[in-house]
């Protein structure tokens, strides 16, 4: 009985080496087919280029109320931001920025500087109301003293270039459009902001190509807080900020309403117009991404185990297997039907990752870090659903957000009833 096994157990040895060895170049052939996309998909993205018109540099343009929530920015860029903001070479804005219950002299900066410009005004955000989160409830006091029949809600760590506004509302009105996001150029300083960012960058890409933002017709929509232009009926229409009190990504799920609204959402590539530093440390890179990441797959805590499954699988798993083969062949072992699909798949990786780099201004030598940026990146997306699912919560300038608690995280539900299709309303 047990010599009729063996050949049994054998056979069915080498069906799962097979199968396993099979799955590996099933893998190099999905990461050959993502670079394909990749590149298809830069080739159709153009930057947003500065517009020569300059009839929206007189007073009498549509006033644009530019709306800045400000936490704890004392050491970052806040001074330069406003001041960019302040330059604009577009005829008719305002600015308001919120002073959101910093403790340190954030401030006392904003006061300063609206001290040498009238068309800044100073906002000393209150104390948080049940149920808010701190961001929605800035931008709800910001919006509440606009006057602008276009609303521009910005970050305090953006950076202007002066034709951006006056690009951006000529973008739109030429399209018929009745919001515009810009993705800036996302600038980097350190090793891990060099692995990381360019990572993001490639996900996002591939998210707004497959789901066409701008196309009418596709419900899906994405925005990117740092600049977010808005017009005030349509903003009105889907109930402002109010709604967004409990989001941690309030910018996505305001995109959401517009689009379902009926609205035109576009979005472009600008970064010759705009720039941010997003990050400054590892710490602060991990405590954002797990503030925003689960947020990111609606809080489905399913999908996003298998996101983060599948990611492995797909871009670490192979990495590992290339090292161990490559171990393996310096110690006599014959592994090069498995080094050779792992290799691929990592080398396709870094080829994906390199031609993004090079459009970052990141030098296409951290590619190689590509499973890396990766494995991070899905990491943090663990990290943020474990601990939102379980109440430990996340924090965020000072600030413990989704904790058992506190605030509780908004779950996928239908829209409220107070968002209305424009088409409605003509």
């Amino acid at each position: 009985m047990t010599g009729s096994q063996r050949p049994s157990d054998l056979g069915c040895i080498l069906a799962v080496f097979t199968i396993l060895l099979s799955s590996l170049w099933f893998v190099a052939f999905v990461w050959f087919v993502i670079v394909v996309l990749t590149v298809h998909s830069l080739s159709r993205q153009r930057h947003l280029l500065a517009t020569h018109d300059l009839s929206l540099s007189a007073s009498d343009a549509p006033l644009i109320s530019i709306l800045v929530p400000a936490r704890n920015e004392q050491d970052r860029v806040l001074e330069p931001c406003i001041r960019s903001i302040l330059a604009q070479d577009y005829g008719n804005f305002e600015v308001i920025a919120v002073n959101d219950r910093s403790t340190d002299q954030t401030g006392a900066i904003l006061q300063t500087l609206a001290g040498t410009d009238e068309r800044l005004c100073v906002i000393d955000g209150r104390e948080l109301p049940p149920g808010w989160l701190g961001k929605p409830h800035a931008m709800e006091q910001a919006l509440n003293h606009a006057r602008g029949e276009w609303i521009l809600a910005t970050d305090a760590d953006m950076i202007f270039e002066p034709s951006a506004l006056r690009t951006a509302l000529d973008r739109v009105l030429d399209n018929n459009a009745d919001a515009l996001t810009l993705i800036p150029r996302f600038e980097t300083g350190s090793f891990w902001e060099r692995v990381m960012i360019p990572t993001w960058e490639w996900v996002f890409l591939m998210f707004t190509v497959f789901y066409r933002i701008n196309d009418p017709k596709s419900d899906r929509a994405a925005a990117i807080g740092g600049f977010f232009l808005i017009r005030r009926t349509v903003l009105d229409r889907v109930g402002g900020y109010d709604g967004l009190k409990d989001e941690v990504m309030e910018d996505v799920r305001l995109a959401d309403r517009i689009k379902r609204s009926g609205a035109r959402l576009m979005i472009d590539r600008a970064p010759l117009l705009i720039r941010t530093r997003m990050y400054r440390t590892f710490r602060e890179m991990w405590e954002c991404s797990t503030k925003n990441w689960f947020s990111g797959v609606n809080f489905s805590f399913p999908f996003a185990m298998y996101c983060v499954v599948s990611m492995y699988l797909v871009a670490v798993v192979p990495t590992l297997i290339a090292l161990v083969a490559v171990a393996g062949t310096a110690l006599g072992a014959d592994l090069s039907s498995w080094f050779v699909p792992a290799a691929l798949s990592w080398l396709l990786q870094v080829v994906v990752l390199a031609i993004v780099s090079k459009r970052s201004r990141v030098s296409p030598f951290y590619a190689l870090t590509a499973p890396l940026g990766l494995a991070l990146i899905y990491a943090m997306l663990f990290d943020s659903s474990i601990r939102i699912t379980t109440g430990r919560g996340v924090t965020w300038k000072g600030r413990r957000i989704y904790e058992r608690r506190g605030v509780q995280p908004p779950r996928l539900r239908p829209a409220p009833s107070h968002i209305s299709n424009l088409e409605d309303k003509a």
